[in-house]
């Protein structure tokens, strides 16, 4: 919640990665704004916390050294890439919904409350097979967390090695 009290002429942001305020006069300023935080080395103004895919979405909601912790929702009948990480395991945590997983060639479903473990360089794949949205805790741990650490073997929307 942002509450204001007594205040004109503001423009106020919210995001899941921080809060803007601004008075309407102002706005121009958040170029310079952008310029500085790029100068501190802050990735606020390049990636956001939460971020739209075609298959659904994901919301880095922690991290740490060496782990990151993501709410993954996949929308029903979508699939993420078969994919593989030179860098990165991944264990995933089934909270609504049920999941197709692909691990080497090999599918298995897991529900609610049941957990998959995804080890570094194996191919795997994250299906929704239902009707209704699976959400799932994604706990990645390795020496390097990027985006930039897949590799797409297929991929139903036509990306081709870009992030996600």
């Amino acid at each position: 919640m942002i509450a204001a009290i007594g205040v004109e002429d503001l423009i106020v942001v919210d995001t899941k990665d921080a809060i803007l305020v601004a008075d309407k006069s102002r706005v121009q300023e958040v170029k310079s704004l952008v310029a500085r935080l790029d100068q501190q080395g802050r990735t606020e103004h390049l990636s956001h916390r939460e971020v739209m895919r075609p298959w659904g979405s994901y919301d880095s909601i922690g991290q740490g050294h060496r782990f990151q912790v993501k709410l993954i929702k996949v929308n029903p009948g979508e699939s993420l890439s078969l994919q593989m990480h030179h860098y990165r395991a991944e264990h995933w945590i089934v909270v609504t919904g049920t999941a197709l997983v692909e691990r080497d060639g090999k599918e298995e479903l897991v529900s609610e409350n049941e957990s998959v473990y995804i080890q570094i360089g194996q191919r795997h794949r994250l299906t929704n097979p239902g009707s209704l949205p699976l959400q799932l805790i994604e706990v990645q741990s390795g020496c390097y967390l990027g985006e930039d650490d897949i590799v797409r073997f297929s991929d139903n929307y036509n990306r081709v090695q870009e992030a996600g």
